[in-house]
């Protein structure tokens, strides 16, 4: 073990302080990763689940060490310099792992994994370090209810928005903000939390059965207990992250996300945990191979299931079933057997929710990635393709420097049926880290009813609560590295098309490459002026300091 090799006396003086035995000098050193936080409910019921985790690694035979790693939620940590923080504390959350897990020399770690970021910051650390690894899936918070309607936190800000743009709420936005959440975890539905949670169990970095849970449940305390037991002997047997983290791996969590219809931030994180694992996968390219796998559950926002149904249907571990004839099932998992020998005597729980393959809710791809003379790559997301959104379109440019000019445009009637709006300047360098609020954009068309009637185009990122019209996102390269989304102009015509996989602007190339760009619109400082100096592209996912250059 690592810990035995870095023994000296003065580390063995400063653990017999903190009360390890000689006995514990000989043990495995695991680091319980905690980013619990009184800022934000995803991360409040943490700190007792950390308690019961180190509890079961010393039963196990282990010695648990918990560290502490910066806590970013979307709706508490994202008030500021318009979000940017957000993105920006994934690598965060990488680094502080590395700098106290890795520098202390410890034998393994369980990472307690919760909102957006953290799960990715986790799966980034465990790939670089490279030391046996499990997560934890921190669960999801429990929705109300008003006159016995379910009311959730994507009611309660999609409300927000309508109300700004004249569209009355189901019921009041502030009756539903007393109401949406009761209790810890991330937010209901198949956003980004719940979507990469799924895709941590379709790694094989979870224990099966972990993904979605309800947060503090009986279940997800018994999911933590086995996990913690199973990490002990991980370091044991010497099963480590890359052994895990191969391409068949990311294959299966491709799929996934695909039959589920989450988020699309699960691609960039996907290609920076690739990137981190070094293992030469391109996720982007894997996404194109993985088209026609269908949507086996559409879960809100993409459809009517419920995360309570479909946890309660079995599942990522159910969906991963259904998908065993288009996956890989030899693929290695931190049970230390293959994805199929975990799913051998494993039967769906819910067919009624969680389809098989030959009878799918809808056509594949839920999520698709775009090219053209517009963009090397971009990202839309489909959900159910049962026509009520337009997947092909060709319009004339209404083109928006930031956030809230678009956002006047729409409420003063500037915006018009055909048009494709362009937000840009908010991509991994000009937002920084993706900041800018092109998710608003997107409710406020909504709210006035022109979401299916124009197409919205950005270099920004979207909620994984997002699913309106057709929508093109993480156009790369971004407007502030002179890609063609920060040389449009108004009236140049754009044509998509999710069937040709193709985004295009109709300018002469000469006369596009002669176009002055907007650059760095958008100052920084402080880290967020780090993360902009040291980020790399979108085909890295946004990795801000990569593995190897």
């Amino acid at each position: 073990m690592r810990s035995l090799a870095a023994n000296n006396p003065g580390r063995r003086a400063n653990w017999k302080a903190l009360g390890l035995s000689k006995e514990d000098m000989e043990k495995p050193k695991i680091a319980v990763v905690n980013s619990s936080s009184e800022l934000a409910i995803c991360y409040a019921h943490l700190d007792g689940i950390a308690q019961m985790v180190k509890e079961e690694i010393r039963k196990a035979g282990g010695v648990p060490f918990e560290v502490r790693t910066s806590a970013p939620s979307d709706f508490i940590t994202g008030a500021a310099k318009s979000g940017s923080y957000i993105l920006a504390g994934r690598d965060i959350i990488a680094n502080d792992i590395e700098v106290q897990v890795e520098a202390a020399l410890l034998d393994g770690m369980i990472c307690l994994t919760s909102c957006d970021k953290t799960p990715p910051g986790h799966l980034m650390a465990a790939a670089r370090l490279n030391i046996p690894t499990i997560l934890v899936i921190g669960g999801y918070q429990q929705a109300g209810e008003i006159d016995g309607e379910p009311v959730d936190v994507e009611d309660v800000w999609s409300g927000q928005i309508g109300e700004i743009f004249g569209k009355k709420p189901k019921f009041p936005v502030a009756d539903m903000a007393e109401n949406a959440i009761m209790g810890p975890g991330v937010c209901a539905g198949m956003a980004t939390a719940n979507t990469m949670h799924c895709v941590v169990e379709a790694l094989g970095m979870a224990m099966p059965g972990h993904a979605p849970v309800r947060a503090n449940s009986p279940k997800m305390q018994d999911n933590a207990r086995a996990a913690a037991r199973r990490i002990v002997a991980m370091v044991e047997e010497d099963l480590r992250p890359r052994q895990i983290l191969t391409e068949a791996a990311f294959r299966n969590a491709t799929a996934t996300v695909l039959a589920v219809s989450g988020s699309i931030n699960a691609i960039k994180h996907l290609q920076a945990t690739a990137i981190e694992a070094e293992n030469g996968v391109d996720v982007f390219k894997l996404w194109e191979e993985m088209s026609d796998v269908p949507v086996l559950s559409p879960v809100r926002p993409s459809g009517a299931v419920r995360i309570e149904q479909f946890e309660d249907a079995g599942g990522a571990r159910a969906i991963l079933k259904r998908l065993l004839p288009r996956i890989d099932g030899g693929a290695m998992t931190c049970t230390g057997r293959t994805l199929a020998e975990n799913l051998e005597n494993y039967e769906v729980e819910g067919p009624e929710t969680i389809h098989p393959l030959d009878k799918p809710f809808s056509k594949g791809p839920s999520i698709a990635i775009l090219t053209g003379s517009f963009a090397d790559t971009a990202v839309v997301r489909l959900g159910i393709r049962d026509g009520s959104r337009p997947e092909e379109f060709t319009g004339p440019a209404r083109v928006f420097e930031d956030t809230q000019s678009c956002m006047d445009a729409i409420k003063n009637g500037v915006i018009q049926e055909g048009d494709v709006i362009i937000s840009r300047n908010q991509g991994l360098r000009g937002g920084p880290a993706m900041g800018g609020g092109a998710s608003l954009i997107l409710f406020a068309l909504d709210a006035a009813g022109l979401a299916k009637t124009t197409a919205f185009v950005t270099d920004g990122q979207l909620s994984g609560l997002c699913l309106k019209g057709l929508t093109v996102a993480e156009v790369h390269p971004e407007a502030a590295t002179g890609g063609p989304v920060g040389k449009v102009r108004d009236g140049d015509i754009i044509r998509i098309s999710v069937e040709s996989r193709s985004i295009d602007i109709d300018v002469p190339q000469a006369e596009l490459d002669a176009r002055e760009g907007t650059g760095m619109r958008v100052g920084a400082t402080g880290y967020l002026s780090t993360f902009r100096e040291t980020v790399r592209a979108m085909p890295t996912g946004g990795a801000l300091i990569p593995s190897k250059e």
